[in-house]
């Protein structure tokens, strides 16, 4: 897949949502600019916290008062921000699909995965109540559940963890979506069942032609699947790369942190280097660089005032001013950076 030729899906501009609560307003995500191209796998990784679930939510208006969303959301050239609900309800789930990030409260607990397999299908497609049924057995049989036809019947707890992940599945996946937004889908899986999970998301993508939204705290899950990623802290991209490229050399402290703080390759044992400090406040961030107060290279210039996300080559974006002085992924950073 190649960025340059690719159609764009999905395009979002200056795209934020704050919460107005009692403690004065919370802005989780924070003029967030990004693209998606057909048949991608776009990343979105960061602590919890930074804004990643929130903007899938926001994508398809699903963040609800308190929380208001402004910007822009271009779904093949229509702002999905401006639509009606009549006609949202169309994109939503018939075009756009969403996998939750966790399936046991997701599904509906009192209702048969058969029926709602077949409540989207009925919504979204003109198929009679024989041919659901016959595409729902068929998207079982494709997500890999044994016995497809019997297990239709059966209800959500009596599925086991992989498996409601899933019908979680089948059911976003039944009318043919062309982008599928995957909020974390393998957390709290056994590696063997997320390693099946992503696979079958891969080969899905392959087949149906889809564009993928991952959104995931698990770099090893990216390196296996994504071909762009784009680094969310405290509400704001600040990293865009290519998956290869970003791990090879990041380009923003907070990606370099993420990556150090995770065991290497290496056959000789080095000590993992931890994050400093905890996420900011999003009611009180701090001046300048959101990210300065937990970062070994900073320096003032990194407090006066927000860096912006800006291309420093053809394929990678960041919002670092010290983006050329970072040293490489398991290297100790320096004790103390001079202004």
């Amino acid at each position: 897949m190649n960025p340059q030729t690719a159609t764009t899906l999905l395009e979002l501009r200056d795209l934020r949502t704050v919460f107005h609560t009692a403690r004065g307003a919370l802005t989780a995500v924070n003029g967030v600019n990004l693209s998606l191209h057909e048949g991608e796998v776009l990343g979105l990784v960061g602590e919890s916290g930074s804004g990643k679930s929130v903007t899938l939510r926001s994508i398809l208006r699903l963040v609800r008062p308190p929380g208001k969303v402004s910007g822009t959301v271009l779904w093949r050239g229509t702002n999905l921000l401006e639509l009606p609900e009549s006609r949202l309800r169309k994109v939503r789930g018939g075009e756009i699909s969403m996998i939750f990030q966790e399936p046991m409260t997701a599904l509906n607990p009192v209702l048969n995965i058969g029926e709602q397999i077949t409540e989207t299908l009925q919504e979204h497609t003109n198929l009679s109540s024989q041919d659901r049924n016959a595409r729902a057995t068929e998207l079982l049989e494709l997500v890999g559940i044994p016995s497809p036809k019997e297990r239709l019947k059966d209800f959500p707890h009596q599925f086991s963890g992989g498996m409601r992940q899933r019908a979680m599945i089948a059911i976003a996946l039944a009318s043919n979506p062309k982008l599928l937004l995957a909020d974390e889908p393998t957390t709290a899986l056994d590696v063997t069942i997320q390693d099946q999970i992503l696979k079958l998301l891969l080969r899905l993508k392959d087949t149906l032609g889809m564009g993928v939204i991952l959104v995931t705290h698990d770099l090893g899950v990216v390196a296996q699947t994504c071909d762009r990623v784009a680094v969310m802290y405290a509400g704001r991209i600040v990293e865009v790369a290519p998956a290869s490229e970003l791990f090879a050399q990041p380009r923003h402290a907070y990606t370099l942190g993420l990556l150090n703080s995770v065991p290497g390759a290496q056959s000789t044992r080095r000590p993992l280097i931890p994050i400093p400090g905890a996420p900011p406040n999003l009611a009180n961030l701090p001046p300048g660089c959101p990210f300065s107060p937990r970062c070994p290279y900073v320096t003032n210039a990194c407090k006066l005032e927000q860096p912006a996300l800006q291309a420093i080559s053809s394929t990678r974006l960041s919002a670092c001013i010290h983006f050329d002085r970072l040293e490489p992924v398991n290297a100790q950073p320096p004790p103390e950076v001079q202004p």
